[in-house]
């Protein structure tokens, strides 16, 4: 049930994206015409999301080819990527299928898509140089690749005491230890890219982001209010020890399209295309189609239903600081903290959406 809820949240990312990407997908096959192409998918997970990307890209890709040029379809060199403990199996278990619809609907077998598995952290080198004409990550670069080592406690003390990711309430040095390591890593990120990918490549990110220049903007930050809000009442009954909640800050930094573009823009290697800002409801049912029924919905209420969706994301780290005797009740408090929040507002998460171009 959890992990069904995740898969709506993540489909709808992957919808509001779509548009762009298709367009992403043609300007680099006309910018490249590749007769062998690279494609990358980082952060693909293993889920029954993972191969949705790919197939549309394919799609677009076959379109392309078929409506507006006279070549025949190059090679695919279809690389999945995330950290080594993803469920590869369950990934490589999918492929069958994939390649079966590939066969029946366009015609392209084995010999003409070669799909492989990589391991490994995308804030670094992945791949051979100038070998991916175009790349692919969604819902995934908001994660940093640490906690920021500025918030390590300092001078005997914890700087953002009751909280685990920025508030109101943080230090002013908080928010700027977040933003130093956003930079740093979404700079890596780029870097490395760089050199994997062919003059005039294209690359299309997608991941939470938030529309105030502000860092404790409610918009990009409340979901870990609300989780930190649970956690503190459950430390008030003597369920949780109050300095673990200290002592904890999410790898996760959600930045606004200006902070994306500069960092884009200092780097230097790839021109901006697009770069939008998508809201996307915090309890965003299943409009677009994802195979699934409404009354699954209905059994919860729309907090259960939010609380559903950010445990699939955050509770192995959660259950690795605080243990997984607690998981429950964290998580029907902090539904219930939502169900409130409902009640008072509409919130909304904010998706941005990148398009950038390699460089000459």
């Amino acid at each position: 049930m959890i992990i069904f809820f995740q898969i709506i949240f993540q489909r709808q990312i992957i919808s509001v994206a779509n548009s762009i990407m298709e367009e992403a997908v043609r300007d680099c096959i006309h910018n490249t015409a590749p007769q062998s192409m690279g494609i990358a998918d980082l952060g693909c997970s293993s889920g029954p999301n993972a191969l949705t990307v790919i197939s549309k890209i394919i799609n677009t890709i076959y379109t392309t080819y078929h409506d507006q040029t006279a070549t025949s379809l190059p090679e695919l060199r279809v690389s999945l990527n995330d950290l080594p403990g993803n469920d590869f199996n369950s990934l490589f278990n999918l492929l069958p299928e994939f390649y079966n619809k590939l066969q029946k609907e366009k015609g392209i077998g084995l010999e003409g898509c070669f799909v492989y598995g990589v391991a490994g952290s995308f804030y670094g080198r992945l791949f051979p140089r100038k070998t991916l004409h175009f790349v692919h990550s969604s819902s995934s670069l908001h994660w940093l690749s640490k906690t920021p080592p500025a918030l390590d406690m300092k001078i005997g003390k914890h700087l953002n005491k009751g909280k685990i990711y920025i508030s109101k309430t943080s230090p002013a040095c908080v928010a700027e230890a977040y933003l130093f390591q956003f930079q740093k890593d979404f700079s890596t990120f780029l870097r490395s890219r760089a050199e994997e990918t062919v003059a005039r490549g294209g690359m299309l990110l997608s991941f939470m982001g938030r529309s105030s220049r502000d860092p404790s903007a409610e918009v990009g930050c409340h979901q870990w209010e609300l989780l930190a809000r649970a956690l503190m009442s459950m430390a008030l009954e003597g369920l949780v020890e109050e300095e673990k909640i200290d002592s904890l800050n999410a790898p996760y930094y959600a930045p606004c399209a200006e902070e994306v573009r500069n960092v884009i823009q200092e780097e230097g290697s790839f021109l901006i295309n697009h770069l939008e800002a998508f809201e996307i409801g915090w309890d965003e049912d299943d409009k677009n189609g994802c195979g699934y029924h409404d009354y699954e919905l209905e059994k919860s209420s729309r907090g259960q239903q939010v609380a559903r969706t950010i445990r699939a994301v955050v509770e192995p780290m959660l259950e690795s600081h605080f243990g997984r005797e607690i998981m429950d009740e964290l998580f029907i408090r902090y539904g219930k903290l939502v169900d409130d929040y409902f009640s008072k507002t509409r919130p909304k998460h904010i998706n941005l959406v990148i398009s950038v171009t390699r460089k000459d």
